[in-house]
């Protein structure tokens, strides 16, 4: 109905045009919002407020006229100009019924749209270090990023999904040499693991797998790896060890053997990450690995871009971008004094490639502790050439994990977190997926362990499931009384369900579309969880309060078709979440 009345007001406008009462070159967006007051009807548009400025008419003058040009619609009872100017509309009651013949016709397709159609976006989430494995702050940005991108699909859009691999640079030559260190105490070598080395079990892993294939081969002797090596700390400094380190490392296994490792202990990591990923519902479209950007010559054609506009300037021996010139807080370095590319270089260089393959809009999802970083990419973006409109970055504040009222202690020091693998075992896909979307991602957020396996109604995505199942259990229950679902009588007599519950269902079924479309372009999946939640309330009222198998055969099919399009619903919005609509529980 919201659509439909967006239809007929840019219709009435367009006539307004036509007979030379309205500029025929107005720019405009015919929105229409839900009433807040049922006093002052069930739809209400700002439009004339909107153009009356450039149409030089007083707000209430022109809506007044845009009133007078509304084509006739039965399913309009009335209309009316309040206040400054806004117009309200009455729907006549017949046409709530409307939204069940659609959403029984619609099927899993209720809900979508071609408000999109056209847009290519290109969704970058997740895209955490091959370092280790993924923990639950990872499993947040994951059902975030992964939901919007199915909200995207749902209004029309061309989504792309890309994990951005970062496989080159430093962090990675601290795997390596983790690994390695932990290989060679399997060879009986005993040398110290650096203090800003990756710990951990998984650590441990690739080691020995590294050792089962290749013996001692790439032992070396334990006094060579550490001859003249500065102090760790404490008392040293650990930064400057582990790079000691990394180099005396590819000195001693040559440039063969380090990759070897190297390629050991990404690809092993990797697997990890995909494995975890795809058991939580999540899929990419395209793997980017960031060594390509590197070898491919990419950042450098990024570098010479800026430089050629003019934004790029030395100072100290290294290379620095002008981003305060777009208001970032201060100019960034992309070159270090010792020549190297800056992580932020590379950044700059993959950002370029995503315009080059023809996307339209970008979306990243970062972690919230990257707050600090967006202006400079930002800043970036447009000396690049681009608007800054066309990237959007989304932070995802972390969670924090109870069990009931008892905080779980978690901590990346030593290797020792919960990963996202040891959440789904424990709670499960569907319920770490729902809780994860239940508040905006920006929103720090609880996540209660105990509360998430629970079978009861404090449950969310519990309750919501088991609406869907209810509705299941009532038609199992209609074919074991031998009786049959005739949707075509239930459509006919659906002005029998005039129960206070039903009228209630019947408005929130049709607010399932603009829903949709609203969370797509907010960003926002909570609307789902919240919209589901209010949805199986609702259902769960209505179905302790009523009973659906009466002897009145049209009352009985008119409110299978009612139930029948809260299940659909529920399953669509469910399928938006990545969480299943079980038939029984």
């Amino acid at each position: 109905m919201k659509e439909h009345l967006q239809q007929l007001l840019q219709q009435a406008i367009a006539q307004l045009q036509q007979q030379g009462e309205l500029p025929s070159d107005l720019q405009y967006q015919v929105r229409v919002e839900r009433a807040r007051d049922a006093s002052h009807g069930d739809f209400a548009s700002n439009i004339a407020l909107v153009l009356a400025k450039s149409a030089a008419m007083a707000p209430r003058q022109l809506a007044e006229k845009i009133v007078q040009a509304l084509p006739d619609d039965p399913a309009i009872k009335q209309v009316e100009i309040a206040g400054p100017g806004f117009i309200n509309f009455f729907i006549h009651p017949a046409a709530q019924f409307d939204i069940v013949g659609r959403i029984l016709n619609e099927g899993d397709g209720f809900g979508t749209s071609q408000t999109g159609a056209g847009q290519r976006i290109h969704i970058e989430f997740v895209s955490a270090n091959p370092t280790g494995p993924l923990h639950v702050g990872h499993g947040r940005g994951a059902a975030y990023g992964a939901s919007v991108a199915n909200l995207l699909d749902a209004i029309g859009c061309q989504v792309h999904r890309e994990y951005y691999v970062n496989d080159a640079g430093r962090q990675m030559d601290i795997l390596t040499v983790s690994v390695w260190i932990r290989y060679l105490e399997l060879c009986g070598e005993a040398v110290p693991f650096p203090e800003n080395g990756y710990r951990g079990g998984y650590i441990r892993a690739i080691a020995r797998s590294l050792h089962g294939k290749l013996g001692d081969e790439f032992r070396r002797p334990a006094e060579l790896v550490v001859e003249d090596l500065p102090p760790d700390a404490p008392p040293g400094d650990k930064e400057i060890y582990v790079d000691a380190l990394i180099q005396r490392a590819k000195t001693l296994l040559g440039e063969s053997a380090y990759e070897e490792i190297f390629q050991t202990a990404l690809q092993a990591i990797l697997a990890d990450i995909r494995e975890d990923l795809e058991a939580f519902g999540v899929r990419y479209d395209e793997w980017f690995s960031e060594r390509r950007l590197v070898q491919s010559g990419e950042i450098e054609k990024a570098l010479k871009k800026l430089q050629e506009a003019g934004y790029l300037y030395e100072r100290e021996g290294a290379m620095w971008f002008a981003s305060s010139r777009f208001g970032d807080e201060k100019d960034r370095v992309v070159i270090r004094e010792n020549g190297q590319m800056t992580y932020f270089a590379s950044d700059i260089a993959y950002h370029l490639n995503k315009f080059e393959r023809g996307f339209d809009y970008l979306i990243d999802v970062w972690g919230a502790d990257h707050h600090g970083y967006v202006p400079r990419l930002k800043a970036a973006v447009q000396a690049l050439g681009q608007d800054a409109g066309v990237l959007e970055v989304r932070l995802v504040q972390f969670a924090i994990l109870y069990r009931g009222t008892e905080k779980v202690p978690m901590s990346t020091r030593a290797g020792e977190f919960v990963t996202l693998r040891q959440l789904r075992e424990e709670v499960g896909k569907d319920a770490a997926r729902f809780f994860y979307c239940m508040r905006k991602a920006e929103q720090h957020m609880d996540f209660d362990l105990e509360l998430a396996v629970s079978r009861s109604n404090e449950n969310p995505v519990y309750y919501v499931q088991y609406a869907h199942a209810r509705v299941c259990s009532v038609f199992k229950q209609l074919a074991e009384k031998g009786l049959r679902h005739d949707v075509d009588k239930g459509l006919a007599n659906l002005e029998r369900l005039t129960e206070s519950h039903e009228q209630a269902l019947l408005t929130t079924l049709a607010r399932y579309p603009e829903t949709v479309e609203r969370a797509a372009r907010q960003r926002e999946p909570h609307q789902i969880t919240q919209y589901l939640r209010e949805l199986a309330a609702q259902f769960h009222t209505y179905y302790n309060a009523h009973t659906f198998l009466v002897e009145d055969e049209d009352l009985r099919n008119a409110r299978l078709n009612l139930i029948e399009a809260v299940r659909q619903s529920i399953a669509n919005g469910l399928r938006l979440l990545d969480v299943s609509a079980p038939e029984a529980m």
